[in-house]
């Protein structure tokens, strides 16, 4: 697959999942919608990857990593949101840190899930 090929590739896969996303943001399921929310910008930020380094993507979820390894700059600020949104979907896979997180942080934020 050439360069241009797997960055429509990833692409196209978080295209289909951001669908899902907005359809579960929809239904009010933002934990879910949250959770696919973290494979769209996980497959962007590999497309971006492919685009600006290499076409063997890093095997890891972590965003901030993803975005660094791409060649990207980030604010203190979208770090600490990309961090966020690591944090809730690879701890949130137990049902008490899905809780938690729901209880503390979804429901308290006067911002809410669009924010992030």
């Amino acid at each position: 697959m050439s360069n241009d090929e797997l960055v429509n590739y990833w692409l196209k896969a978080a295209e289909l999942d951001f669908q899902s996303m907005h359809n579960l943001g929809k239904a009010n399921e933002n934990h879910w919608a949250l959770f696919i929310g973290q494979l769209v910008l996980e497959k962007t930020l590999k497309a971006i990857y492919v685009q600006n380094v290499d076409n063997q993507v890093p095997r890891t979820h972590n965003l901030v990593q993803l975005a660094i390894s791409a060649g990207l700059e980030l604010s203190e600020d979208i770090a600490e949101k990309l961090d966020l949104v690591t944090s809730f979907n690879i701890n949130t896979r137990y049902p008490d840190d899905k809780f938690f997180f729901i209880k503390n942080v979804l429901m308290s934020s006067q911002t809410g899930i669009s924010q992030l």
